[in-house]
């Protein structure tokens, strides 16, 4: 016999033998081949993952002789389902008499016809694969019982595969235990990129590897979306085949409909409906959302069953719903009731605030409208969020306070945003913050401590009024910080350097030494900036031991977002860049340069006593490489700094100094760093796949500007192609692969 008996069962395979049957799963079908000598083969997935489809190709592709049974509810009967049996044990070894044998074995047909059953496929010509589809059908449990029985009755060499929607009442643990089952699950038939390629082109729709990749996210490569989506797309004109898939498309939400929720009793389609509104839910989260209990035990079952439910740890606490299943019940719920689901999202974020979890309280905040606690959440959450360097999350939440006007009045948020606008090189927002806070009435600091401190040291930082109001608002700033902090920690750097400007040493000295004492015990960032001052107050003495000590220090408490992403990282890069040169390692110098090199862009007017004071460090170090065109580069872009920001004391006497040291310099060495800003921003997305058209959206840029700066880049590297210029910025550090 071979396995083409299967095909006399086409009804059930029929709607699966679409575009997904012409893929082959051959990773799934390596790994059910190496399973042939486990007695049970288990596919458990919920609808749409192509169950019946890999079973039919395992049936094409493995040599042994199939018989299938596909399970309905009248199977759940010990009769009719052993009576089935024994027709499908009839196409791998006919002539046996199993029919007559089953019409005679009476109410006693389970004792009786199983080990006939065994002894057929024992006796026939090739070993044999016994399929049982749709198994999450039965539900009596003689035939459960029978089942499980017939495991024992296989001759070696001889598999039961059954196939469900959910983990059926079989004892998969004890043959889980026993090593007696190989199990293929939603992660293994979810459909990689290149099956995904393979099944759109199967629709005759060609896409950039870029977006089948983001369709394989946006659908976690559930087969049948991928293939509705493809189904779409092959309709329109080739122009337009744009493929997106979003859970409420009519083709999908049709198909859920039939084959999900209208099998589930109406109260968990309640239950999912309402748990849409979570990104992930526990039992404890959604008793509080919903105001019921019992939710713990109800997403245990729903996993079992396999209802498009997760369990995101092994301890199944935590559960989320498959993406676009998700999406369509919030479409629905959003639809039929709007008030409820905003008022269940409100709910989320209450819990979580009061249960540690203040990042998904902020996001169900924002999505409830809920700007004043989304408020408090943020401006509790975001120095954490800030030192791990997360900086998309922070400015997701900061756009959408903008966006929906709920700036004005919330001075707490407001000198939140005026920092991590200056700390990622964003001035204008930074600048725009800075005028909520100014415009914030007296009180409305919310979560920022006492009244005045943070502005004050915002203040500082921004240095609008010169070096002199500097130290005033810094002074202001200390005074009003609690003892022991990083607010604290952050005054005393401030007014420590408004005095370096000032030319007061010792002062300075004494106030950035206290600065990185505070920041060192407090594990603040401001610390570590004060150690790279008080290095360059040391080299400018010529004490470079000590200015090497400082540096190392500075370098041991520095967390790597600090270093590798924030612009006051790109301080002790430039430090460490001079004690090198000093030691004469111009290797790792010019290493250094390309770390401060990567986060110049960030370094604006926002902070411009940083901006300049980075570039001047920069520029020594340049002129001892006589990479003179970079060092007159740096000189530039403080001219343009200074033009926004004249006030900087002792800041304009050095850059005029390093000026007329360039002055006597050779000319003719080009430099690979003299690029300028926005060059040097242009450089890092050259490096992407974006065309300039693009990059220039993203930039705020027109193409044409976008390709005049490309074309400068490309001159100044001595190449004549975007592939050549990208090549010659990794070789120099400046991009990283």
């Amino acid at each position: 016999m071979t396995s083409q008996s299967v095909l006399t069962l086409e009804p059930k395979l029929q709607p699966h033998l679409g575009s997904q049957a012409q893929v082959p799963r051959r990773r799934l079908l390596d790994l059910l081949e190496a399973s042939s000598r486990t007695p049970v083969a288990a596919i458990l997935a919920p609808p749409g993952y192509g169950k019946t489809t890999l079973l039919a190709q395992w049936a094409g592709h493995d040599p042994r002789a199939f018989g299938w049974l596909t399970i309905d509810r009248r199977d759940n009967d010990p009769a009719v389902l052993l009576r089935n049996l024994a027709a499908a044990f009839e196409r791998i070894a006919p002539g046996r008499g199993l029919l007559e044998a089953a019409d005679a074995a009476g109410s006693q047909v389970v004792d009786a016809l199983l080990p006939q059953l065994g002894s057929a496929l024992s006796t026939a010509e090739l070993p044999s694969v016994v399929v049982l589809d749709d198994v999450h059908l039965l539900g009596n449990e003689d035939c459960l019982d029978a089942v499980t029985r017939l495991v024992d009755y296989l001759p070696e060499g001889s598999q039961l595969a059954i196939a469900s929607r959910g983990e059926p009442p079989l004892p998969l643990a004890r043959l889980r235990a026993e090593g007696r089952v190989a199990e293929v699950g939603a992660d293994e038939l979810a459909m990689d990129p290149g099956e995904a390629g393979s099944l759109l082109g199967v629709a005759d729709v060609d896409l950039a590897a870029a977006d089948v990749d983001e369709l394989v996210r946006r659908t976690e490569g559930w087969p049948v979306a991928l293939h509705l989506a493809a189904r779409a797309a092959a309709g329109r004109r080739r122009a337009d085949r744009a493929v997106t898939l979003t859970g409420d498309d009519r083709f999908l939400a049709d198909y859920l409909q039939f084959e999900l929720l209208s099998r589930l009793p109406q109260r968990l389609v309640t239950f999912l409906t309402r748990c849409s509104v979570l990104e992930r839910m526990s039992g404890p989260l959604c008793d509080a959302v919903l105001g019921a209990t019992g939710s713990a035990d109800l997403l245990e079952s729903l996993a079992r069953s396999n209802v498009m439910t997760t369990p995101l740890d092994r301890r199944r606490q935590w559960y989320r719903l498959h993406r676009l299943f998700r999406e369509l019940l919030r479409s629905q719920l959003e639809r039929s009731d709007p008030g409820l689901a905003v008022e269940l999202t409100r709910r989320a974020a209450e819990w979580c605030a009061a249960n540690g979890l203040p990042e998904p309280a902020i996001g169900y905040a924002i999505a409830a409208g809920d700007a004043d606690r989304a408020a408090g959440l943020v401006v509790d959450a975001a120095p954490a969020v800030l030192a791990d360097g997360r900086l998309d999350e922070l400015q997701r939440w900061f756009g959408w306070f903008e966006t929906n006007g709920e700036v004005e009045g919330r001075a707490g948020l407001a000198v939140l945003g005026a920092w991590i606008g200056a700390l990622t090189g964003h001035p204008v927002a930074a600048d725009r913050w800075a005028g909520a806070v100014g415009r914030a009435p007296a009180g409305a600091a919310s979560g920022a401590g006492r009244s005045g401190g943070p502005q004050a040291l915002l203040r500082a930082a921004l240095c609008r009024g010169g070096v002199e109001q500097m130290g005033t608002d810094a002074d202001l700033a200390l005074v009003l910080a609690p003892a022991g902090g990083a607010r604290q920690a952050a005054a005393q750097l401030l007014l420590g350097i408004s005095h370096l400007l000032a030319g007061r040493q010792e002062e300075a000295e004494r106030h950035l030494a206290d600065a990185a004492e505070v920041g060192e015990d407090a594990g603040a960032d401001a610390g570590m900036l004060a150690l790279a001052e008080r290095a360059i107050l040391a080299m400018a003495r010529g004490e470079w031991g000590q200015a090497e000590a400082l540096a190392g220090r500075a370098a041991a408490g520095a967390r790597g977002a600090w270093l590798e992403r924030y612009a006051c990282g790109a301080l002790l890069h430039a430090v460490t860049a001079r004690l090198a040169i000093h030691r004469g390692d111009a290797a790792r110098a010019r290493d250094d340069l390309a770390r401060a090199e990567r986060l110049r862009p960030l370094l604006t007017w926002a902070l411009p006593h940083l901006a300049v004071q980075v570039r001047l460090e920069m520029a020594r170090t340049y002129l001892a490489l006589t990479d003179a065109p970079a060092a007159r580069t740096m000189l530039w872009e403080v001219d343009d700094l200074m033009s926004r920001r004249p006030r900087l004391g002792l800041l304009r006497d050095q850059a005029a100094e390093l000026r007329a040291q360039l002055d006597t310099m050779r000319m003719d060495a080009v430099g690979a760093s003299s690029l300028t800003t926005a060059e040097v921003r242009l450089l890092r997305l050259l490096g992407t796949h974006h065309s300039f058209r693009e990059i220039g959206v993203q930039l705020y840029l027109s193409q044409h500007t976008v390709k005049s700066q490309a074309m400068s880049i490309y001159r100044k590297f001595g190449v004549s192609s975007r592939s050549e210029a990208i090549r010659h910025a990794r070789n120099l550090g400046l991009l990283v692969e």
